[in-house]
């Protein structure tokens, strides 16, 4: 079964031909990142407009990279939620339209369970339920149980900040642009983890399994200030061996809390693997520091590409072919759009 998926819920227009979930046969991806650089940041209505004049090249591109034409597709898979509505609005007016005209049933993907599924694509073996799921880039942070095929149980999330957007926040403090993940950790190669002793929020016990990220972006915001000797925190005040530490400090105590509630979570829920998903999940140190304290009896996936941590739409064609074997299908043009919506739901 062949799938065209199409990924718009940010900044990322994506389109991508997926075959019974795991064999991807292409992955188109246009950014815009150079454009939200530009501001530190994703601008909405800059990201909709780019959506617009991207949709159709990706889309074209990705049927032809799969070598694919409209009669080989048997379905469209599309993120409709959460996301951006603008953006959203994009991908979803563009599926409806495509399904409508070649008469293909129409999937609609939850953005996070396509994160979920991208340890799914070019997977060789089948997969050992449950599985705790670790799912975190720059909107969203659980802990999610895989029981079986899309029944999911989110038993932890942020009360706050999501890691991968403190990791941008802290960037832009310390000057070093957008996107804030990879800059940090490219920083971080040449800084001390222990120069900065900054807070790790464990919670109490009703929230063992809950996050929290907004302490420790406060704590970073402190340090610089103490450093800059100045409120307005100009990052230009700070020198290079500064940065480094403190963005080593922040990717450490941010590894430690994610490594360690996932951990633990994995051996109270008896997991028999345990996944990275989304973007923050290509951090080399996260999954250093998870395979170390993982019980080696245990196995650990992370997406076998990097292009498959961020937004794309390989993994949201590979989570419809599994939506679809579930019968969780919508008719063509009946798709609402929501800024936000429960995994679970």
């Amino acid at each position: 079964m062949k799938i065209l998926g199409i990924e718009t819920s940010c900044d990322e227009t994506a389109a991508a031909v997926v075959e019974d979930g795991c064999k991807v046969l292409s992955n188109a991806i246009a950014s815009s990142v150079d454009l939200h650089q530009q501001t530190g940041g994703v601008v909405p209505e800059v990201a909709a407009r780019e959506h617009i004049r991207q949709i159709s090249p990706v889309v074209d591109q990705a049927l032809a990279d799969a070598g694919c034409q409209w009669k080989d597709i048997d379905a469209i898979a599309v993120t409709h939620t959460p996301g951006l509505v603008a953006s959203l609005l994009i991908g979803v007016n563009t599926a409806q339209t495509l399904a409508y005209i070649h008469k293909k049933p129409l999937i609609p993907v939850h953005h996070i369970a396509g994160h979920i599924y991208s340890n799914f694509l070019e997977r060789e073996k089948p997969p050992v339920f449950p599985i705790l799921v670790l799912t975190v880039s720059g909107g969203h942070n659980e802990l999610v149980l895989l029981k079986d095929h899309f029944q999911f149980e989110v038993v932890g999330e942020t009360l706050d900040d999501s890691a991968g957007e403190a990791f941008d926040k802290v960037a832009r403090m310390l000057g070093l642009g957008y996107p804030g993940g990879p800059a940090i950790a490219k920083a971080a190669e040449s800084g001390n983890p222990e120069a900065f002793q900054f807070p790790r929020a464990y919670l109490d016990k009703n929230n063992q399994f809950n996050f929290s990220f907004s302490g420790l972006k406060t704590a970073v915001r402190t340090a610089i200030i103490h450093t800059t000797e100045g409120e307005d925190m100009n990052p230009r005040q700070l020198n290079r061996r500064v940065v480094n530490d403190i963005s080593a400090s922040f990717q450490m105590a941010v590894v430690d809390v994610l490594s360690d509630k996932l951990i633990k979570a994995a051996k109270y829920l008896k997991a028999k693997e345990v996944h990275l998903a989304g973007g923050v999940s290509a951090n080399q140190l996260l999954r250093q520091v998870v395979s170390e304290k993982l019980d080696k009896n245990i196995p650990i996936h992370y997406p076998k590409n990097l292009s498959y941590c961020t937004d794309n739409a390989a993994m949201i064609a590979g989570a419809g072919f599994f939506q679809a074997e579930k019968g969780m299908t919508k008719p063509t043009l009946h798709i609402e759009v929501k800024s936000q919506s429960s995994l679970a739901s």
